[in-house]
C-alpha cells in the first residue's frame, strides 16, 4: 500500500473531520446506542485520525485495534493519541485512554491487508472502519473485502473515499486536462493492484448490494478556502506531480496550472462516507 507522511496526515486531519457526513455518523452511533462497549477494527489507520473523529458517537467503553502496514505510522498514531487524550497510560502492549468520559483502549498491529485481510477480519470486531482507503484499492480487492465482511457478518463505516469530483476557483484552462491525467494516475497500483480511484464508491456500493447489505451514504467533501492554504497548496502540488508523471501534458502546462492553483480562492474535493451493515 502506498505510504503517506505524518506531515500530510496532520495537515489534512482538521479538514477530514469537518468534512465527515454527520447523518452517516449519526446512523452508525444509533446502531450501537444500546451497547455498553464496542470493539472497532480500523484498517489503514495512519495517524489514528479515524478514532479521534468517531469515538464521541460510540459507546462509553471502546477497544480499537489500529492496523497499518507502516510501523512508523503506528508509532506516530500512539504518540498523537497520547497527546490528544485527557489521560493516557501504557498497559502492556495496549494504550489506555480517557477522553471526554469515554474509556478507550488501543492496540496497534502491523498488517499487510493484501495477505492478511481475512485473518484480520476473523478477529470478529463489532465494527470495521477505514478512512481514505478504498480509492487506493483495486476492484478485485474491494470485492474480496466485501465478501469477507459478508462471511463474518461485519458492518463497515468507511469515510472519505474520493469520488473524482473536483472544482477549483477561479477556473483555469488546464483544469480538465490536469484532472484527466490525475485520474489516470489514480488508477495506478497503490499496493492492492490497479486502483479503483474515483470508481471505488460505485464498486463498493454494487458489491455491498450484491452481498445483501443495507447501505447509507453521503457526501463528505473537502471545502478548502483561504484558511486552508497550506493544505490546498500541498494538494495542488501532489495533483500536479501525479499528472506530470503520466506524460500526457506539456510540463509548462502543468507548471502554469500549479502556479495558478497555489493562488486559488477555493477548492472542492469530492468524497463519500458509507455505512454498510448486514441485513
Amino acid at each position: 500500500m502506498a505510504g503517506f507522511s505524518p506531515e500530510w496526515l496532520a495537515l489534512r486531519e482538521p479538514v477530514d473531520h469537518a468534512a465527515r457526513n454527520p447523518q452517516v455518523l449519526a446512523a452508525v452511533g444509533g446502531y450501537f446506542a444500546e451497547k455498553a462497549s464496542l470493539s472497532v477494527l480500523d484498517l489503514g489507520c495512519g495517524a489514528g485520525s479515524n478514532l479521534r473523529a468517531t469515538y464521541a458517537a460510540l459507546p462509553d467503553r471502546q477497544h480499537w485495534t489500529l492496523v497499518d502496514h507502516d510501523p512508523a505510522l503506528l508509532a506516530f498514531a500512539r504518540e498523537r493519541l497520547t497527546d490528544w487524550a485527557d489521560e493516557a497510560r501504557e498497559q502492556g502492549e495496549e494504550l489506555v485512554l480517557a477522553k471526554d468520559g469515554k474509556a478507550i483502549t488501543v492496540d496497534t498491529r502491523k498488517v499487510d491487508l493484501n495477505k492478511d485481510l481475512e485473518w484480520v477480519l476473523g478477529w470478529q470486531p463489532d465494527l470495521v472502519t477505514a478512512a481514505a482507503l478504498f480509492d487506493l484499492a483495486s476492484k478485485r480487492w474491494i470485492e474480496r473485502f466485501v465478501a469477507a465482511l459478508a462471511s463474518q457478518h461485519l458492518p463497515l463505516y468507511a469515510v472519505l473515499t474520493h469520488d473524482g469530483r473536483e472544482t477549483w476557483q477561479p477556473e483555469h484552462p488546464a483544469d480538465s486536462g490536469i484532472h484527466a491525467a490525475f485520474t489516470d494516475h489514480q488508477h495506478g497500483d497503490k499496493g492492492f493492484g490497479p486502483a479503483a480511484g474515483p470508481d471505488a464508491c460505485e464498486i463498493m456500493a454494487e458489491a455491498f448490494r450484491k452481498s445483501g447489505f443495507a447501505i447509507s451514504s453521503g457526501d463528505s467533501n473537502w471545502q478548502l478556502d483561504a484558511k486552508h492554504r497550506p493544505l490546498r497548496e500541498a494538494l495542488a502540488e501532489g495533483i500536479a506531480a501525479a499528472a506530470g508523471e503520466t506524460g500526457r501534458l506539456d510540463p509548462k502546462t502543468v507548471a502554469d496550472w500549479l502556479a495558478a492553483r497555489r493562488e486559488a480562492q477555493s477548492a472542492m474535493i469530492g468524497h463519500q462516507d458509507f455505512w454498510a451493515r448486514p441485513i
